[in-house]
């Protein structure tokens, strides 16, 4: 059962316990640092961890842009979990007197304290063949594609938080991840200019699609409700009916 909703004094402050993963690639041993911060209730994680840098660690480094999930660039696990920040309300995660664990993402190597290398993320996507169409270019639309799907899958921001929740991505380096197999089955769905061939053989592999584990924890996680676990298996049963098809069509060959 949820907590019952509460009320706060807008001059009301909290104290909150910030234990933070520190890691420097000339110490090269990562640990974590507390600090005491005064926040209200209603501010973020993120306005946390930038009133840390301001008044007590200028060597902490985390990623913040936007502050409004648009960006997706602050992405880090709060408590454990995938999260940004810079929209997590510290009443959210904690009470008074209370701790916030923050960690970088999983499954993306560090480069320092809370930020990560999402290079190899960024490539799965160009693999992918995802594309960005500018605003002045007019889109060709199929008479029976859905826009709602479309828009869903260009509601990614490229955060990397499915990447970081997935457990298949944390034991397989070489797989795609559900961001990619996502703009794959979207590419395919609204080539725009895209050979869906090219999209479905790159999918259809050992480290493509079938990887997946089904855990559903990438679309948990999703801060934009993208849902790639859908569309993975959605790309899945798109390949399967082919190869199905090929295979009817084979044995009907063979007959004749």
């Amino acid at each position: 059962m949820s907590d019952p909703v509460m009320a706060f004094d807008g001059n009301e402050l909290w104290t909150i316990h910030y234990r933070v993963f520190r890691y420097k690639r000339s110490s090269g041993k990562p640990h974590y640092d507390k600090f005491n911060v005064e926040i209200a209730p209603h501010e973020t994680v993120l306005d946390g961890l930038e009133k840390i840098w301001a008044f007590q660690d200028r060597s902490l480094t985390f990623r913040h842009a936007c502050h409004h999930a648009s960006c997706g660039s602050c992405g880090i696990r709060v408590n454990g979990v995938e999260k940004l920040p810079c929209i997590v309300p510290i009443r959210e995660v904690t009470r008074d007197g209370g701790t916030v664990l923050c960690e970088p993402l999983r499954n993306f190597p560090l480069v320092s304290d809370l930020v990560v290398d999402l290079g190899q993320f960024y490539r799965r996507l160009e693999e992918a063949h995802f594309q960005i169409i500018r605003s002045s270019e007019p889109i060709e639309r199929d008479e029976h594609e859905s826009s709602n799907v479309h828009t869903r899958f260009e509601n990614c921001i490229e955060c990397g938080l499915c990447v970081s929740a997935c457990p298949v991505s944390g034991t397989d380096g070489l797989y795609f991840g559900p961001a990619a197999l996502a703009a794959s089955w979207r590419m395919i769905q609204e080539p725009r200019g895209v050979d869906p061939l090219s999209v479905r053989s790159n999918a259809d592999q050992e480290h493509g699609c079938w990887r997946c584990h089904v855990a559903f924890e990438c679309s948990e996680v999703c801060p934009s409700n993208v849902d790639p676990a859908a569309a993975i298996m959605a790309l899945r049963q798109d390949l399967l009916k082919r190869k199905l098809l090929r295979l009817f069509q084979r044995g009907d060959h063979d007959r004749a």
